[in-house]
């Protein structure tokens, strides 16, 4: 198999993932007593983006591509095949955890409204046996309001710090790991160390709600639902395991057209499916209507962190915020301008393109952004690889512009409005300014693996 858009004329891993992919098979049949009964029988591969060829030292390996190959639907369906058997040892908790820009994505496949889609996608994983439901937004509302603070701090800091500035985000797993195993010491020291929503909702589910419900992070299965199959690694990082329960945070990744696909192979459409209250952490509370972030394709980190900075450093209440597209629509800059100066310069580069021109320039020493939203996918999250393909693997334009109207008209909430995240913050984290907080929220970003000439490759 070869790296979607990869730019090599032989494929060193093609070997590897065949004989990889026959041993996470065969691993997956004989672990846990599982029996495969033919309750989901065609399942689809797990794909190998672009951002996974760069990001290692020319492939993946093999204990990595293993453990992508086990992270699918056939993960879901053997801890539903333990939950039925006697020996209730090994029974599990499933939560599944619903990012937000999965939810345009049924609702517009599905010609049904993004709270409608909310509650039958969620009646639908009751109906398999999944025991929560949840929605990611809690989980990026901490990043945000972090990433908020973390940009404000850099920035006072940044006549002292050589790498306080630029800062760049920290949300997409892609753009992360290609930092990390390809550009490493040259960005990231620049990168945001607030934790990614995934991560963070692993925190919440196996670490907060655990608690609540008495339970050890271990009893808890957690699968993500998300855009994009870039999460799937992002679900392996050293970082996000307890090693005192043994647990991950994020046990599984599925993309939301794998949850189609279970609806397909079950014969099922969302639209005869009973509606059921998506879940809250919070007791017995059910949430209520699907909110957004700003930004258009995306949880808006670039229009939250521009309005919050313009507050807190020049004491001005941003409102609108106007994108000057520069040389194509996945690379916009916005500024802020007082007394005649530009004191804020922010970007939004989506897809490696505009990623490397970003680091070329940064590595010239030609870099004039204070921030840049950087993001893996061209189009943002709501274009992720795993939702919204046609057949032959493009991009379903028709299904993405109806998804962008339907994720524009979800209402925003602000991450400051949200009271059960102050409260949280009080009750579970300690104070804003915990170690407790700093360690549950934040992590750090280092050179791994270090290859030799990847920022010449053209694209």
């Amino acid at each position: 198999m070869k790296c979607e858009n990869c730019t090599k004329k032989e494929c060193s891993k093609k070997q590897k993932n065949d004989d990889t992919q026959s041993t996470s098979v065969d691993a997956l049949s004989s672990s846990d007593g599982f029996e495969e009964k033919n309750e989901f029988h065609t399942l689809a591969n797990a794909k190998i983006l672009l951002s996974d060829c760069l990001a290692c030292d020319n492939c993946m390996t093999s204990e990595e591509g293993v453990r992508v190959f086990q992270q699918n639907q056939k993960e879901l369906f053997r801890i539903l095949t333990l939950n039925k058997k006697c020996d209730t040892s090994k029974h599990k908790v499933l939560a599944v955890s619903i990012c937000p820009q999965s939810l345009p994505y049924f609702a517009a496949k599905f010609n049904l409204s993004v709270n409608d889609a909310a509650k039958r996608l969620c009646g639908f994983l009751k109906s398999l046996g999944v025991h929560y439901v949840f929605d990611t937004t809690i989980a990026a509302d901490f990043s945000i309001l972090e990433s908020q603070r973390e940009f404000v701090q850099r920035y006072q800091r940044r006549n002292q710090e050589e790498h306080a500035l630029p800062m760049f985000a920290s949300a997409c797993p892609g753009w992360i790991r290609y930092a990390e195993r390809v550009l490493t010491n040259l960005v990231t020291s620049h990168i945001c160390t607030a934790k990614s929503p995934q991560q963070i909702m692993g925190s919440l589910v196996k670490g907060y709600f655990a608690r609540q419900q008495n339970l050890s992070p271990d009893k808890i299965f957690h699968i993500i639902v998300a855009p994009c199959y870039d999460k799937k690694l992002e679900a392996l990082r050293e970082d996000f395991y307890t090693a005192l329960y043994n647990s991950q945070e994020v046990d599984c990744v599925l993309t939301s057209g794998e949850i189609v696909q279970i609806m397909e192979q079950r014969n099922v459409s969302m639209k005869d499916v009973t509606e059921v209250a998506v879940d809250s952490l919070f007791a017995e509370i059910k949430e209520g209507d699907v909110v957004r972030h700003d930004g258009k394709r995306s949880d808006g980190y670039l229009e939250h962190i521009f309005k919050h900075a313009a507050k807190e450093l020049f004491g001005m209440d941003v409102k609108e915020i106007t994108y000057k597209a520069l040389k194509n629509k996945d690379f916009q800059e916005v500024t802020l301008e007082k007394d005649g100066e530009t004191v804020l310069r922010f970007a939004a580069a989506y897809g490696f393109r505009n990623i490397q021109n970003m680091v070329l320039k940064l590595k010239k020493g030609k870099f004039l952004y204070h921030f840049v939203e950087v993001l893996a996918c061209p189009g943002g999250c709501l274009n992720g690889k795993g939702q919204a393909q046609t057949e032959d693997g493009k991009p379903d334009k028709a299904l993405l512009n109806q998804m962008e109207e339907v994720y524009a008209a979800i209402p925003v909430r602000l991450p400051e409005t949200n009271t059960h995240v102050q409260k949280m913050y009080q009750d579970w984290l300690e104070g804003m300014d915990s170690k407790k907080a700093q360690e549950t929220l934040h992590t750090t970003y280092s050179a791994v693996n270090q290859t030799a000439s990847n920022l010449d490759i053209k694209w």
